[in-house]
């Protein structure tokens, strides 16, 4: 069965790489997803957006046939029975409000809104209307972390103690010549959603939540180290939002998670994410797509001694997890949960309600940081 979705705002670098290419139309050349009656689900995108030529081109490249800037008509049009929005985080609970008063199942990127009772105040208006909802929470299903997860469930690591997470990377100014910005600049201007907390404190609470106790309290310092950076046309402007960020959570299961999450930082590192799990039997090390791990048989024995060289190769007892599935796109892994939950009603709980938490604690996370103090998280 064809099923019509309307893909509104993406245009932009996630929204065509991970959503349009990578997931739905994915999805859709490699025949649909099979369900047990035998029976396919196949998705048929439309998008839309307001630049006509930048959704021509679009569609012209990726061999996608349907594409509007009239929102309102795929909106009263009953093929189309999801809408999905990738736009700036400003815009999105208008769009989702349109969606869900046209009776369409909602789907969106993450943060859900940029303030706390907007992001819950769109989950409850889902959730009366009826309507199926769900947040990306891609992170979930990447290969390191779903390798993690299964050494977590087998007891591999004794009891978890504390998690060291260490994400960024170095994002140019624009400012020299042969270095141009690699991420867009409303990410570095607040009044336009951007900024490191509501960006990824989204993330690191469903990360929490899922894989180590749900967060009850954050500690958090912010800074805009870089105040002057440089937009895509290549003239100067300040930034108004926070680019780094260095936070403390507890969970409820007593494991304490520092994550420093930054723009500014040259990557000496596995990856661009890294996550040290530590606990009384073994340790883990977390990346994007790898997963390193040490058995307390293992661990060595180290005397500090500042005056020689260490005898110890620190790298040298960690084992490399195997890939012993076939790890599939994260963003389409989701998606294809999503669209089994829309039509054959299969379990899906990461809701709009569950995105509104990630939002949440990224609000909570900057009040830590104006006032200087430990916050806790209302569960």
């Amino acid at each position: 069965m064809k099923i019509g979705i309307i893909l509104n705002g993406v245009t932009g670098r996630m929204g065509t790489n991970q959503h349009l290419v990578r997931s739905i139309l994915a999805i859709r050349d490699q025949g649909g997803i099979l369900l047990p009656d035998g029976s396919r689900i196949v998705p048929d995108p439309i998008l839309t957006g307001r630049n006509a030529n930048k959704l021509a081109e679009l569609a012209r490249t990726h061999g996608v046939e349907r594409f509007t800037t009239d929102l309102d008509a795929a909106l009263a049009d009953p093929y189309n029975e999801i809408f999905f929005d990738a736009s700036g985080t400003p815009h999105r609970i208008p769009f989702l409000e349109r969606a869900i008063a046209a009776g369409k199942h909602v789907y969106c990127e993450k943060p859900t809104a940029v303030e706390y009772s907007e992001a819950l105040r769109i989950a409850e208006i889902a959730e009366k209307a009826g309507v199926k909802n769900g947040t990306v929470q891609d992170k979930l299903w990447l290969p390191g972390i779903r390798k993690f997860q299964l050494l977590k469930e087998q007891g591999f690591f004794g009891k978890i103690l504390s998690v060291r997470g260490e994400f960024g990377y170095w994002v140019f100014t624009g400012e020299h010549e042969g270095q141009p910005i690699q991420r867009p600049s409303w990410n570095y201007r607040a009044e336009d959603g951007g900024g490191m907390i509501i960006d990824m404190h989204c993330h690191w609470r469903y990360v929490i939540d899922n894989l180590f106790g749900n967060v009850t309290r954050v500690f958090c310092k912010a800074a805009t180290h870089i105040p002057r950076r440089f937009d895509e046309a290549g003239k100067d402007y300040n930034c108004t939002a926070d680019d780094s960020a260095y936070a403390i959570f507890e969970t409820d299961t007593g494991v304490t998670c520092q994550f420093n999450s930054s723009w500014n930082v040259r990557v000496r590192r596995d990856d661009l994410l890294t996550m040290q799990v530590d606990g009384t039997e073994g340790s883990a090390i977390v990346g994007l797509r790898k997963c390193w791990t040490q058995h307390q048989s293992v661990t060595p024995r180290p005397v500090w001694n500042p005056d020689i060289d260490s005898p110890i190769d620190y790298y040298a007892n960690w084992t490399e997890v195997p890939d012993q599935l076939n790890f599939d796109n994260a963003f389409k892994i989701q998606w294809e949960m999503f669209l089994k939950h829309v039509v054959i009603d299969t379990p899906f709980k990461w809701t709009l309600r569950e995105g509104a938490k990630g939002v949440q604690l990224a609000e909570l996370s900057i009040k830590s940081h104006d006032e200087g103090r430990w916050i806790d998280v209302p569960q």
